[in-house]
């Protein structure tokens, strides 16, 4: 919505007539947005991706750390970069371009930071932003049933201390994503964000991106 906007006040009331309700116009002053798209196109490629990223972590089983817990991500900050990736890099580059265009900024030469996220079962991510981004994301590589869902913090700091809560007009209430295999999830990178616990035995894959200035 447009930045700029005017309160126009009410007419005037009899004070002798009866009360009535208020003729209230909603304004939603402070929209987050973030996008999400399948890749049907890529369906193909999912399984050598996943036999490439499992090959990694055999080659380097080291976690690097960072915010995840209980599984496994890769200290290659740039696994995007590789060949075998290369048709999934120009997929999320095109759409990080789209939604920085959406944000106002179009045309900016950037590049992207990747790694592999993976969870073994117990494993998670806890609360944390990526600061000083251009915009962040994800896709999924594999999600098997019981799959840590990605959550989003409510980015209005005072919210929190409301006395409404629950998905509401002015109400607090965290956003729960529920990850699909072939999915791609983008979000500002002031938005904090956690994965909740992985429920299965057989690991939850993604390779999570940041946009970052060329």
């Amino acid at each position: 919505m447009a930045g700029n906007f005017t309160l126009k006040p009410a007419g005037g009331t009899n004070p002798t007539s009866p009360a009535v309700a208020p003729a209230l116009r909603s304004f939603d002053l402070f929209p987050t947005r973030i996008w999400q798209a399948g890749l049907p196109a890529l369906a193909p490629r999912l399984q050598e991706w996943i036999t490439a990223t499992l090959a990694l972590r055999a080659a380097h089983p080291q976690p690097a750390g960072r915010t995840n817990r209980q599984g496994w991500n890769s200290e290659d900050m740039s696994i995007l970069e590789q060949p075998v990736f290369a048709p999934l890099r120009q997929a999320i580059h095109s759409g990080c371009a789209a939604a920085l265009g959406e944000m106002g900024v179009r045309g900016a030469r950037f590049a992207l930071q990747s790694w592999i996220n993976l969870h073994d079962r117990g494993g998670f991510n806890f609360l944390h932003v990526h600061e000083g981004c251009l915009l962040s994301g994800c896709f999924y590589l594999s999600v098997p049933a019981g799959s840590g869902k990605l959550v989003f913090r409510d980015p209005r700091p005072g919210v929190i201390h409301g006395y409404v809560k629950g998905a509401v007009p002015n109400g607090y209430s965290d956003i729960r994503l529920a990850p699909e295999t072939g999915l791609l999830v983008l979000f500002p990178c002031w938005m904090e964000h956690f994965v909740e616990p992985h429920e299965s035995d057989e690991p939850r894959i993604s390779i999570s991106f940041n946009a970052v200035t060329a």
